[in-house]
């Protein structure tokens, strides 16, 4: 097969793959998990209550907690600095030089 039909087949597989609205990626993982995961994106794939049920006990599964609302203050809230009296003001002088 030569180089061009080569690249031909392939950009007509993925265009017919985009049509159906799925996307070819690599990944990387243990060589012992292969068949889980392939069989998992086997069933992603499939459309119905089957493959909406695991993609949903999958991304709770995978759902990081920092991704709620309120991470940042709460964060903050967590400080040791939360009751320190700091002073934060900064003095603003009125003619200062800038040169551009």
């Amino acid at each position: 097969m030569s180089n061009a039909t080569l690249k031909r087949a392939v950009r007509n597989y993925r265009r017919r793959l985009s049509r159906r609205g799925m996307a070819r990626f690599e990944v990387l993982a243990l060589e012992t998990d292969r068949y889980l995961i392939r069989s998992l994106a086997k069933r992603l794939a499939a459309s119905g209550p089957d493959a909406a049920r695991v993609r949903e006990a999958v991304r709770r599964s995978v759902a990081d907690t920092a991704t709620k609302r309120g991470g940042i203050l709460a964060a903050l809230r967590r400080s040791p600095l939360v009751g320190a009296r700091l002073d934060l003001v900064r003095p603003v002088p009125a003619n200062r030089k800038v040169d551009l």
